[in-house]
């Protein structure tokens, strides 16, 4: 496994051991388990995109940030809109933006080489990629949906290392967090469309589902109607080693949000109705 569960102060989040090996970050993602939030978003909601009580969701971000051992007055938070919009995260913006005041609005990224402030987003079901230069010490943190992975986000979170901090691709390590995986996310042809346009192959991370056919009023043919399982995992992967980061660079935790709901909220699984999970990371 490339990942560890761990209890501290009733939190349960998730490690990843690539990062846990360097000891100049700290980071987590959390899990739905230990804290105060009620009824559907039980229990460790980190959403304030939801209906759920702002000042409880306050509250289980601090619990987190806590059991992660950063400063919950320090964080940084992306808004996730679903798009490549990359932040370069100063000293100026430490603790400013949380909860999201305005200066990240439209915000998918974020990048730091400042040691002591704590990076965050949110995600239930889209996929977190961390990043970090080993040698320079610059960390980013993406949210990486259906839309931000067909924009390419991670390529675009390399190419701002590379040219704001001189970052190499071969020093960048990549680690892809829980999120939905092909196995629990079906969509349609207007996304496949959309994902052809800016890959030039897509065989590799989307497959055919299933396939209906709606019968033509007046004719004997049928149209066929096509879902497929997309593959956000594989998609980021390539994404990222054409960006130049190293295959045994990037890192995939292999665990999908809709299989495991027991321990991760899933929008999709749970259609809607549902909490959001947090990825934290920091320089130290």
């Amino acid at each position: 496994m490339e990942y560890d569960i761990i209890t501290k102060n009733k939190i349960k989040y998730i490690t990843f051991k690539r990062l846990g090996n360097m000891p100049f970050i700290k980071h987590g993602f959390s899990t739905r388990l230990g804290g105060i939030s009620e009824g559907v978003y039980s229990y460790l909601n980190l959403g304030f995109k939801t209906l759920d009580c702002p000042d409880k969701v306050k509250e289980n971000i601090r619990k987190f940030a806590l059991a992660v051992g950063v400063n919950y007055e320090n964080l940084v938070m992306s808004d996730q809109v679903h798009g490549d919009t990359i932040k370069i995260v100063t000293n100026k913006n430490k603790g400013k933006d949380f909860p999201l005041q305005g200066d990240n609005k439209g915000i998918d990224g974020l990048v730091t080489d400042i040691p002591g402030i704590p990076l965050i987003a949110i995600f239930a079901d889209c996929v977190p990629i961390f990043f970090v230069d080993t040698v320079k010490k610059i960390i980013g943190l993406a949210h990486a949906g259906w839309k931000g992975t067909k924009l390419k986000i991670g390529e675009k979170m390399v190419q701002t290392m590379v040219n704001v901090y001189g970052s190499k691709t071969g020093e960048i390590t990549a680690v892809i967090g829980p999120s939905i995986g092909k196995c629990c996310y079906e969509v349609g042809k207007v996304v496949i469309e959309q994902f052809n346009k800016t890959f030039e192959d897509t065989s590799t991370f989307v497959e055919i589902s299933r396939v209906s056919f709606n019968r033509l009023s007046g004719h004997e043919n049928c149209s066929p109607n096509f879902q497929y399982h997309l593959d956000l995992w594989e998609a980021n992967r390539i994404v990222l080693n054409g960006a130049g980061i190293l295959n045994k660079n990037i890192i995939i935790s292999n665990l999908c949000t809709g299989c495991n709901q027991d321990l991760f909220y899933s929008h999709r699984k749970e259609k809607g109705n549902t909490g959001r999970m947090g990825a934290i990371i920091q320089l130290v």
